[in-house]
Formats: C-alpha cells, sequence, structure tokens
C-alpha cells in the first residue's frame, strides 16, 4: 500500500495494525531531520548511525508493546526518543553533549573532563568543593532544583513531582540558580577551569 499522502497518525496506526510498510515510510520521511539532530549533539557519523538505529528499535518496540499514546505527535515523540538515548551515550562515555552555549552560566563545561590526570582530578576535587560551597549560597528553592536536577539526575518532571511545584516553575528555579551561581563566581573572581 502506498502512504506516502498519509498523515503519521494513519501511519502510526497501519504499522500497529500489522503493516510494517507503514513504518518504512515513516522513517524515510523523518529519517534526514533525525539524524541532522543526533549528528549536531555528538558530531561522529557512526555514532549518529548507532543512535538513529538505537532510536527506531526504541520506537518499534514502543509501537509493537502498544505504550505510543502521542496523539499524531510522532516526530517530536521520536526525537525525544533520540534526545535522550544522545544523552544516554554521552553518560556511558562520561562525556558531556556539546549544548548551545548561550549567556546562562553552563554548569556542564565545569563539570565535563574525560580521561583526567592526578592534578586534574585534583583540581576538579577543588572545583566540586568550591561549585558546592558556592550552590549553598543559593535560595533554598533554588538550592533544591539544582541538587536534584545535577546530582539526582532527576527530570524536570520528576522534580515537580517531588517539589509540587509546576514543571515551568522548576525549569524557572534552575534557571535561575544558574544566573545566580554566575554571579556569585563573576563577584568572587572565580576560576572554574584548569
Amino acid at each position: 500500500m502506498k502512504y506516502s499522502m498519509n498523515s503519521d497518525a494513519l501511519l502510526v496506526s497501519a504499522y500497529i495494525s500489522g503493516d510494517e510498510s507503514a513504518l518504512g515510510e515513516l522513517v524515510t520521511r523523518h529519517k534526514d531531520r533525525i539524524y541532522r539532530f543526533i549528528y549536531s549533539k555528538v558530531y561522529d557519523r557512526d555514532v549518529t548511525e548507532d543512535v538513529f538505529q538505537d532510536t527506531f528499535v526504541k520506537v518499534i518496540q514502543t509501537l509493537k508493546k502498544g505504550a505510543y499514546n502521542e496523539q499524531g505527535k510522532f516526530l517530536p515523540w521520536v526525537m525525544r526518543i533520540a534526545h535522550n538515548l544522545v544523552i544516554d551515550y554521552f553518560r556511558k562515555n562520561n562525556r558531556m553533549p556539546k549544548f548551545e552555549s548561550n549567556d546562562d552560566f553552563n554548569i556542564f563545561s565545569v563539570l565535563s573532563d574525560g580521561a583526567m590526570n592526578a592534578e586534574s582530578s585534583i583540581i576538579k576535587d577543588q572545583v566540586d568543593k568550591d561549585l558546592s560551597r558556592l550552590i549553598e549560597e543559593l535560595p533554598a528553592d533554588q538550592k533544591e532544583v539544582l541538587i536534584m536536577r545535577i546530582y539526582k539526575d532527576m527530570s524536570f518532571k520528576e522534580i515537580s513531582e517531588q517539589t509540587g511545584v509546576s514543571v515551568n516553575t522548576a525549569l524557572g528555579r534552575m534557571r535561575y540558580a544558574l544566573i545566580n551561581l554566575r554571579k556569585v563566581i563573576d563577584r568572587n573572581q572565580i576560576i572554574l577551569t584548569n
């Protein structure tokens, strides 16, 4: 059956109903965008291929289990899966992704270092101690969100549920925590890189 004119939602339904070719059409339709997105984070063709394949393995598993309920938002859902797999890749390899740098203080640039020698390790320990001291100066609500996000690796949804505030409020607190950390760092002229 030819599906090129059908919506993503119809293709998903057809695939769930047993038409394997519908998934092929979905992959063909979105592969370039998903591939470019993954590559823009990892800058490595082999890793991009692996993450791309893993993304669609996860898509297939989720669809086969009947656990898909994104109401026609197929591409954003697949992009979220790809994004999570990119993060998993960096965690497994003890690297942090190259996030676009804007004016906000980026804590990941402070905490990332691949193969560390003894000197780097000592410096990193000192940076961690300095950072812990700086975090203690934050208002309680900002400190709580920052610790949950960075050190406990919780999602903003989990933070929202645990703190009883909306996801947007949790995001706002994180943003202000990072802005305030940057102000303290600038004010005290602390150098957090070696």
